[in-house]
């Protein structure tokens, strides 16, 4: 945990400006901390991460969108979604930021000699700290989960690749603990083994977490409606299991229920993470992402959902990804934008929700 404070940085502030955009940073620390002045809010920060209390939900922000690859712009996600939040600050515990480099994205892809030039940009010294966003991430959540096996953590994107620290964090720290799966809201499969080469951006992180999990149908993905291959393709070929958009709209809340909690059930799972990518709703809801895409989930299902599933099975992480506050796709209206932005954090209290212990 000590090196949790070098790690990470104030809530909002892990997204890279350099004068464009300082003044939504300064707003959000002023509304947490009342105060402009970074040493100060650091200070108080610093207390919040030393006394962390493991019986409310910690939010964890990952303002990275170096593992996108349509419209950039998701790294504005977690410091927007958060103010949007202000209203429910006593309900979770704000970790802060990953700092973000806005060129690199895993450490894995670096020389050394890059390493040792990013360590002392973030830290002012060569040291064994990562520097990429996800391997940042990684490193901290460990960290976070070793001291406290129960916490319940938010992770705030991003584009999807940020879900890949979150995920096989996660799932590192309940292998002794629980028989655990994981319910994967989207759009997309995000399940390319490479993508133009790279093994680990926003449409691979889910082939990449699969060896993490106990078996391949320990994941079930919903709101499927964009890919390349038919459905029987993922099932035949990786063994996940998968409710496409059309299907969950024809059988309706109650059969889509069933059919998750029945297969969870019947693998003898305890415990599910979430991972929610806003375009799994229509693109009538999430108009503010890379990828909009036509013929999703209604958010009222998802939330009703969600709720349910609370009840079968503990939800002991979570995250709401692809969020692009300042994005417009074609055909985009403000209406649509700014509306796109309150459904995304109504979900992201919905999550807290099912997060609570």
């Amino acid at each position: 945990m000590k090196a949790i404070p070098d790690l990470l940085t104030l809530p909002g502030n892990g997204v890279f400006t350099v004068n464009s955009g300082k003044e939504k940073k300064e707003k959000l620390m002023l509304a947490y901390y009342g105060t402009k002045d970074v040493e100060k809010a650091r200070a108080k920060w610093v207390k919040t991460i030393a006394g962390l209390d493991p019986k409310r939900p910690w939010v964890l922000g990952i303002p990275s969108d170096n593992g996108g690859g349509i419209h950039r712009g998701a790294n504005w996600g977690p410091l927007i979604l958060r103010q949007e939040l202000l209203g429910e600050r006593e309900r979770f515990t704000d970790l802060g930021d990953v700092r973000v480099i806005p060129h690199l994205l895993h450490d894995k892809y670096l020389n050394e000699a890059t390493i040792k030039l990013c360590q002392k940009a973030l830290y002012g010294k060569v040291n064994k700290l990562p520097v990429s966003p996800l391997s940042i991430a990684h490193r901290a959540l460990d960290d976070l989960y070793r001291a406290h096996p129960d916490a319940r953590i938010l992770g705030f994107g991003g584009d999807h690749s940020t879900s890949y620290p979150l995920v096989r964090a996660w799932l590192e720290s309940r292998r002794d603990l629980a028989k655990a799966a994981v319910l994967h809201f989207d759009a997309h499969t995000d399940l390319l083994q490479h993508r133009l080469g790279i093994d680990i951006c926003f449409g691979t992180w889910t082939y990449q977490i699969l060896d993490g999990l106990a078996s391949r149908d320990h994941l079930i993905q919903i709101g499927i409606r964009s890919s390349a291959r038919k459905k029987a393709h993922w099932k035949t070929t990786l063994g996940v299991e998968q409710l496409w958009a059309s299907e969950v709209r024809k059988w309706g809340l109650e059969k889509t229920h069933k059919k998750i909690r029945s297969h969870y059930r019947k693998l003898g799972i305890e415990e599910l993470y979430v991972s929610f990518d806003i375009d799994a709703l229509d693109e009538k809801y999430a108009a503010a992402t890379g990828t909009p895409e036509k013929e999703g989930l209604l958010p009222p299902d998802c939330a009703a959902l969600l709720r349910l599933l609370r009840k079968d099975f503990r939800i002991t992480g979570a995250d709401l990804m692809e969020l692009a506050p300042y994005v417009w796709p074609e055909g985009v209206e403000a209406r649509d934008q700014k509306s796109s932005i309150r459904v995304a954090a109504d979900m992201a209290k919905v999550l807290l929700e099912v997060l609570e212990a």
